[in-house]
């Protein structure tokens, strides 16, 4: 406490306050007002302190607006702000942060990425003091690619075409109005030409009908080139004209989809837990069963989970397990290469932004009635802070499933039955971006487990075509036909995943246990006599010295992928560690490697990649994802084939799917999702849940819905 008083004195809000009653108080009103100014300087102290990787409050964000505006440095105008996120403190000083006399005297940094004058600004602004807030340093970024669009340029360059006189003689030739229109931004990738102006397309779809869903009826042939800086048009093209699909069948609303509604509806459940929620959140810290973790907002990641560690219950110890993971990239490129589809190569995160896109949960809907919710904050072009409420859940999901079990059969006895049930923790958000809806969920399990699940809904992006039935087909068309005049395209999904591990610990290897199959050939057993077995399989453990041997595809072997701390050993003498285990959905990219898409997500054609930890490699698209060359992601960086055995490592896991459409994803899409699992390795001494206190009898509720018989 002393530590934190001397802190807070020693702020220039109340030196100004000492140094005013020196000069206008006698010594005894001087005495009381040392004695009232101390007096606040303690209250200020008893408010919570900010972890220090909590996210940017709207009182920092405020503060980081008005240094920017007031930077001398900078005096074009206007400043447009792109990006405002928490510059995290150095790791070593989050690891030491174990009271609260060490939380105060961490900086509270934030970084912004901001335009101005046509360039990209790079500020670090310090808010530990929000009275007094200042840039720390400034630069300007020289090299390729630019910073996430913002909301209010997306809607301004979207409204160019209205007042766009070849625009309107297209709608004429087609006979629609231009209030039956509405146009969106899509970014144009890059294709071997470096840029100076933001460019980016502009293509429309027809929003008159009575449905909601737009995407479902594109104005196919037209594209704009829009600069979305100077709000300009660039170039147009008109190129063709398609029939536009109809309306009808394509609303997803369940005003407009039904009734009658479907008859086969499983009978309503609901959560009951008589004792109240098994989890505890104080800030943004989350407390549940065994597991210990913050959970943080990032405007372009979404959700970010820190600092998670899990108790030992033999060893009565808190181990730390993660010390920071997000979705750092989701990468959706289009497999239609004609003049109004070879662009579509998207980089949600870097160009949209997830945190931007996360969508209020609607309760008992997105998340069960038993959530708790968390909001989260970014700020708009003009960097004022805008909240989003309700864009995090957290609840204990009760599926049925079983943590585990054993029944024993000897001789005459009755036979011995422990099962245990499994109970998981959640944390949720949904991202919107454009036509697909992502379900972004971190599942942590007692055993110790935590699962990253990601879930795909929303619409598909759908091509308007003259085709009516697949007998009309001669060529490739790109996708499937879902419906008369219109193509569900083909196209890939990959999610990349930033995975700072700390395994017992920040110094870790990464090992590749590969299964081969052997031959029993001239084998005898111990007792020395041959037996008939003719094959087996056996483990070869590898580990990897550096980058190039930490980059895996998965598909090509069957191994046991492990993150060790070697300096921990079990009593039975094995490194402590855990296991990634790949859920389904290791799809990889099929692209060539000199095509543009692929160059800026070459990370795309290995699952795997481990690196040492870098502060300034989260982004595995690169900071400036949008018209991003590739010459600053993760594929680059590990050219230099750093060391990463005994290290600090990070794990980058890409989560993938190609999607051939089919008809049962019209007019929108069931949930498809692909996951992956970091599971205890020889990190325990046994199985944590064998002293897990058996299940008791559930409260008697007898809940009955609708009619029976």
């Amino acid at each position: 406490m002393c530590t934190l008083i001397i802190h807070e004195l020693s702020q220039p809000h109340f030196l100004k306050r000492l140094r005013i009653a020196l000069t206008m108080y006698p010594p005894l009103v001087l005495v009381l007002a040392i004695f009232f100014a101390v007096a606040t300087a303690i209250a200020a102290l008893s408010s919570p302190l900010p972890h220090p990787l909590d996210p940017l409050s709207p009182t920092e964000l405020t503060a980081v607006r008005s240094t920017v505006l007031a930077f001398s440095l900078v005096a074009s105008r206007p400043i447009s702000f792109h990006y405002v996120g928490l510059d995290e403190p150095e790791k070593p000083d989050v690891l030491s942060h174990t009271n609260a006399a060490a939380a105060a005297i961490l900086p509270r940094r934030a970084f912004v990425i901001a335009r101005a004058g046509g360039l990209s600004h790079e500020f670090y602004v310090d808010v530990t003091n929000t009275s007094a807030p200042r840039v720390v340093s400034h630069g300007i970024h020289d090299g390729p690619g630019f910073p996430m669009f913002t909301t209010e340029e997306q809607v301004a360059a979207g409204q160019l075409s209205r007042e766009y006189p070849p625009f309107r003689e297209s709608l004429q030739r087609r006979g629609r109005a231009l209030t039956d229109v509405g146009c969106g931004v899509f970014s144009m990738g890059w294709f071997g030409k470096n840029e100076a102006r933001r460019l980016a397309k502009v293509q429309c779809f027809i929003v008159a009908g009575g449905t909601a869903n737009y995407y479902a009826r594109p104005l196919e042939g037209v594209t704009l080139l829009v600069d979305v800086e100077k709000l300009v048009i660039v170039a147009y093209r008109d190129r063709a004209a398609y029939s536009v699909p109809k309306a009808k069948g394509t609303d997803y609303r369940a005003g407009k989809a039904g009734p009658p509604f479907n008859g086969a509806v499983p009978a309503p459940g609901v959560v009951v837990q008589p004792e109240g929620k098994g989890f505890h959140i104080d800030g943004h810290i989350v407390r549940w069963a065994n597991w210990e973790f913050h959970v943080g907002f990032d405007m372009r990641a979404g959700t970010v989970i820190s600092m998670a560690s899990v108790h030992d219950a033999d060893a009565d110890l808190w181990r730390r397990v993660l010390y920071r993971g997000f979705a750092s990239e989701i990468f959706v490129p289009y497999m239609d290469p004609e003049e109004e589809w070879y662009f579509h190569t998207f980089m949600d995160a870097g160009e949209y932004g997830l945190g931007v896109s996360a969508v209020p949960l609607q309760p008992e809907a997105d998340c069960p009635a038993n959530a708790a919710y968390m909001d989260g904050y970014y700020v708009d072009a003009d960097g004022k802070p805008v909240k989003s409420e309700n864009i995090i859940c957290v609840f204990e999901r009760y599926a049925g499933d079983i943590a585990w079990r054993h029944t024993g059969v000897a001789g005459p006895i009755a036979p011995i039955t422990e099962v245990r049930p499994d109970v998981t923790l959640v944390v949720r958000m949904v991202v919107t971006v454009g036509n697909y809806d992502y379900t972004l969920d971190w599942e942590f399990k007692t055993v110790g487990s935590i699962k990253t699940v990601v879930s795909l809904s929303g619409i598909l992006e759908m091509k308007a075509t003259n085709y009516t039935h697949v007998d009309q087909i001669r060529d490739d068309i790109h996708g499937t036909l879902i419906a008369e005049n219109t193509v569900g395209v083909y196209h890939d999904h990959f999610i990349t995943y930033h995975l700072d591990l700390d395994i017992d610990g920040t110094k870790n290897s990464f090992i590749k246990n590969t299964i081969i199959p052997k031959r029993n050939t001239g084998v005898r057993a111990t007792s020395g006599a041959p037996t008939p077995r003719r094959s087996y399989w056996t483990v070869l453990y590898e580990v990897a010295e550096t980058e190039a041997e930490g980059q895996v595809n998965i598909n090509d072997a069957p191994a046991d992928l492990l993150f060790v701390n070697p300096s921990k050993k079990t009593k039975v003498g094995n490194e402590v560690g855990y296991r990634l285990i790949p859920a389904g959905a290791t799809a990889t990219s099929l692209l060539a490697n000199n095509d543009y898409p692929q160059r800026r997500a070459s990370y795309t054609k290995k699952q795997v990649w481990v690196t040492p930890y870098n502060k300034s490699e989260k982004w595995v698209s690169g900071l400036y994802a949008e018209q991003s060359t590739g010459d600053d992601n993760l594929a680059a960086w590990s050219k230099r084939n750093r060391r990463i055995k005994d290290e600090d490592i990070v794990l980058w896991y890409t989560v993938g799917l190609h999607h051939v459409p089919c008809q049962e994803d019209f007019p929108v899409m069931p949930t498809i999702s692909g996951a992956f699992e970091l599971r205890p390795f020889n990190f325990f001494e046994r199985n944590p849940l064998i002293r897990t206190r058996p299940p008791g009898n559930s409260p008697n509720c007898s809940c009955s819905f609708g009619r029976s018989g």
